[in-house]
């Protein structure tokens, strides 16, 4: 009986905190994490308001949602002869076939580097590490002449061409994403495929039908980036395209923002509004992905 009641009185928390302990152990992460919100909460605030003012301009707009009109949204199909429209079906193209295509080669590059032994494996990865170690902005120039030359021979691939922005999306993210999928599959034990051997399953079959099912969390986590990256680039994409109705959306939206005396503010606003709008429903369709595969391709080597 005297069990019983002392069992029923609550007890006290050994480990609570309280007065400046609580405070220094645990109340500056909370205050920590306020402005963190803050910081990134404030600039999408103030460009979705700005979105919603008539002929906005920069220094002009800094009270937030002080009138609400849908002018910016619908100049954006007649500004330029609705070429914003253009550019982001280009975009959504480029950035479509860059995420597929990268997903591919990076899945099979890193199956073939965990499953097989042959001669210049270990030195083939070694030099796609040291690839990755110099800035893409040295390989300007030479992406520049390089597609120039090829615009000769071969024109669909070339320069001014959204295909040539894709092979060059392709080549600058194989060794990265070889890499993050390399350590994925390492970590799926070589049983399966002996036994799928066994069954009579060809190299291709054991890939597409055992290893790729279970390596989803990090292609979505790739795919997923690689979208992200290439749909808001605008130095390569500023390099490789040259006439209005090849621009991508990052390259479309610059020139209405080059002349800032000029600028269409509350236009651009609206498109950047717009623009977030396939890779935030991108995102939240492979959220339930993302954080498996990205601490799985982290720390599996």
């Amino acid at each position: 009986m005297s069990t019983t009641t002392a069992s029923s009185k609550p007890q006290k928390l050994h480990t609570s905190l309280t007065g400046w302990r609580w405070v220094s152990e645990v109340g500056w992460r909370h205050v920590v994490g306020v402005l963190v919100i803050i910081y990134c909460v404030v600039p999408l605030l103030y460009v979705l308001s700005v979105s919603l003012v008539p002929n906005a301009t920069l220094t002009g707009s800094n009270q937030l949602f002080t009138s609400f009109s849908a002018d910016n949204y619908i100049a954006l199909g007649q500004r330029n002869g609705g070429q914003y429209w253009n550019w982001i079906v280009n975009s959504l193209i480029v950035s479509s076939i860059t995420a597929v295509g990268t997903v591919l080669m990076g899945a099979a590059a890193a199956y073939a580097f965990s499953r097989f032994r042959f001669r210049g494996r270990r030195g083939t990865l070694t030099f796609l590490l040291l690839v990755q170690m110099f800035p893409q902005m040295l390989a300007f120039v030479a992406l520049y002449l390089l597609l120039l030359g090829i615009q000769d021979v071969f024109p669909i691939i070339g320069l001014n061409s959204k295909l040539g922005l894709v092979a060059v999306y392709l080549g600058g993210a194989l060794g990265s994403n070889t890499f993050l999928l390399y350590g994925f599959f390492n970590s799926i034990p070589r049983e399966l495929d002996e036994a799928a051997m066994i069954d009579g399953c060809s190299h291709s079959q054991t890939f597409w039908t055992i290893i790729m099912p279970l390596v989803l969390p990090v292609l979505a986590v790739v795919s997923l980036l690689s979208f992200i990256s290439s749909f808001g680039d605008f130095v390569i994409a500023k390099v490789v395209l040259q006439q209005p109705d090849q621009f991508t959306l990052a390259v479309g939206m610059f020139n209405w923002a080059s002349d800032e005396r000029n600028a269409p503010w509350g236009v651009f606003a609206a498109g950047a509004v717009v623009a977030a709008i396939p890779v935030i429903a991108l995102f939240q369709h492979l959220q339930k992905y993302i954080v498996s595969g990205l601490t799985a391709g982290a720390v599996k080597g």
